[in-house]
């Protein structure tokens, strides 16, 4: 979500400036690459690039097609062979040993449900969705572009009726949690994009000292929205806490009271006051939330599960599952920026259900496998 908010901000601000943009988006990849499908780049007209559909390898050539786009006004896709770094036609020597294919649309400002219009419904409210992009690989023919907007209980956009054959598939990736290329069998060889896009993390940090700082400034550089709560007022500031998204000075039992909780919020007990961190832990113990980090020893746990147990609270096996303490991974931490590295490490890899090894040691692929269906 990172990258589509600062398109769409990018957005604003050619649209203010009267520039003309294009927008490139990764539709589809065969064998190995940098981005997956669904990476997107804004180009304006006057070569500025924002966000990224590679690790910089395609982005100067890119530049020349999406400015073509923008010329002719008109949507055209790019096939990228990275898998041979003789390819005089690419000539960009990659070595991702991938297929990548491009999509480039012009924006019509004018136009009804084109594709910023669609994208700016994924920041109108908290809730994950489905974002269709029709192309096609036959050579000169026509590209539809991103077509369709779908979030469960919202109505659904369209620039292209044809799209709305896809509502099953649309469904069941939204069911899945999981985007998909589908063939279309149609004379001109269409296929679509069914990409599935959950909300940002939101993380709610219990604590407002001096090693929540480096925490706040790494979750946002990652686009992640963080809320900090805590009892003192001298500490939970927006002066201490510039890029904060949220800041509450509260009382342990009403840490929750104003806190929308999902799958994709994260909870951190951080404040370094054993009874606040114990009472909030309470909170969270009777509500869905699937991560609560504790900050210190595994004995400051295990003191905190005899407390609850005097108290007639007994935390069960599915509980536990989702309690981790000592938080963060095991990187050797000692510095509160590496302590913060740490932590964020660990709830990426639980956002992304991975185990948060060495990639090293990882069998088959490093991205998920995209579903390509018929």
């Amino acid at each position: 979500m990172k990258e589509i908010s600062e398109i769409l901000k990018a957005y604003s601000v050619a649209k203010a400036e009267k520039k003309k943009t294009a927008l490139a988006t990764v539709v589809k990849v065969e064998g190995s690459s940098y981005r997956q499908p669904g990476a997107r780049m804004l180009v304006t007209e006057d070569g500025m690039l924002t966000g990224a559909i590679s690790g910089g390898c395609l982005e100067g050539d890119a530049l020349r097609k999406a400015l073509l786009s923008i010329n002719q006004k008109q949507n055209k896709l790019v096939t990228y062979n990275t898998s041979n770094e003789e390819d005089a036609e690419v000539g960009l020597q990659l070595g991702c040993n991938g297929i990548v294919h491009i999509l480039f649309e012009y924006i019509h400002d004018e136009t009804e449900n084109n594709p910023i219009q669609l994208l700016q419904q994924l920041e109108l409210e908290r809730k994950e969705a489905v974002i269709v992009t029709v192309f096609s690989l036959k050579r000169n023919a026509s590209q539809i572009g991103t077509a369709l907007f779908f979030r469960k209980d919202s109505p659904i956009l369209t620039h292209d009726n044809e799209a709305l054959s896809l509502i099953s598939d649309v469904k069941e990736v939204l069911k899945n949690k999981a985007s998909a290329v589908k063939k279309l069998h149609k004379e001109n060889d269409e296929e679509a994009l069914i990409e599935y896009i959950k909300p940002s993390i939101s993380l709610v940090i219990a604590g407002a000292g001096n090693d929540i700082q480096p925490l706040v400034k790494m979750a946002t550089v990652l686009g992640w929205r963080t809320h900090i709560a805590e009892g003192r007022a001298t500490h939970a500031s927006a002066k201490r806490f510039p890029k904060a998204s949220q800041i509450s000075v509260v009382k342990p039992e009403q840490f929750i009271e104003n806190i929308v909780i999902d799958d994709q919020t994260y909870f951190l007990l951080m404040t370094h006051n054993y009874k606040y961190d114990l009472a909030v832990l309470k909170l969270l113990l009777e509500t869905n939330c699937h991560y609560i980090g504790i900050l210190g020893p595994k004995s400051k746990f295990s003191r905190m599960l005899d407390d609850l147990s005097m108290e007639g609270i007994t935390v069960n096996e599915e509980q536990l599952s989702r309690i981790h303490s000592p938080v963060g991974l095991d990187i050797g931490a000692e510095t509160s920026e590496e302590i913060a590295l740490s932590i964020i490490s660990e709830i990426k890899a639980v956002a992304s259900e991975r185990a948060g090894t060495s990639l090293k040691y990882k069998s088959g692929k490093i991205h998920n496998e995209i579903h390509y269906g018929k």
